[in-house]
């Protein structure tokens, strides 16, 4: 039987490492653009590198690892361990704060916890036997959050490389933000009036935040992905995308 319990400690204590390693020996030479292009088709830095082995060293005990930058480490396994090693990289090499890690644990395909951590205030949003948890990564307590009860903003990631919607949902008075990191966006989804994501959507940047949130309404397609407490933002941005696509 899989011990979950140990699973979530262990996924702890990696992100305890990469936040230690990032907050008292990382050098410049950890921002820098490494040789290699990562699996999901990004650039790769080499603290992304950095933070994988990290995460590999922790995890690949408890099944396969597959990754943003090193893609599937093996398929011996009915588990699989779907990691976004670092959310935000872009974020993180300006040293703006909204960065993070972002963890799925599968098992025959069927997600069974998952983890996203904002590396930047050191806090994990998780969740385990449908029971989500938000806590500090320093002491591992609990922390009480608010519910957002009247959001005042919403989320489009990658709003850059689609003007029409954006013009739309100016038109309609609908605020957003584009902060750049998928998973820590999507993972706050309850606490805004919805996340959207355009693009190209990788199981790297969704597994984790979607299993979290997977209370709340979901469209997705190939190029777009919504997420909202409100079913009627899901009807609303899903007539506007159809409308202003490129």
């Amino acid at each position: 039987m899989f011990d979950y319990d140990l699973f979530t400690k262990t996924v702890i204590k990696a992100n305890k490492e990469l936040y230690w390693y990032i907050n008292t020996n990382m050098s410049s030479l950890d921002l820098e653009e490494s040789k290699t292009i990562g699996y999901g088709g990004d650039k790769t830095l080499n603290i992304d590198i950095i933070a994988e082995k990290i995460f590999i060293k922790y995890l690949s005990g408890f099944g396969d690892i597959f990754s943003e930058e090193i893609g599937l480490l093996s398929s011996k396994s009915n588990i699989k361990i779907i990691i976004d090693p670092l959310d935000g990289s872009h974020n993180f090499l300006s040293q703006l704060p909204y960065y993070g890690t972002s963890i799925a644990l599968q098992i025959d395909g069927i997600t069974k916890a998952a983890y996203v951590t904002n590396l930047s205030n050191a806090t994990m949003i998780y969740k385990l036997n449908k029971e989500k948890k938000n806590i500090s990564l320093l002491d591992e307590k609990e922390i009480n959050i608010c519910e957002v009860v009247n959001p005042q903003i919403a989320i489009f990631e990658r709003a850059y490389a689609y003007p029409k919607i954006c013009e739309e949902l100016n038109k309609k008075r609908i605020k957003f933000r584009s902060p750049g990191a998928v998973a820590l966006s999507l993972a706050y989804a309850n606490n805004v009036n919805f996340v959207l994501f355009a693009g190209k959507i990788r199981e790297f940047d969704i597994a984790a935040s979607l299993y979290i949130n997977n209370k709340l309404f979901i469209h997705q397609d190939d190029e777009f992905l919504i997420v909202t407490k409100n079913d009627a933002f899901l009807d609303l941005i899903k007539d506007i995308i159809k409308n202003n696509k490129i």
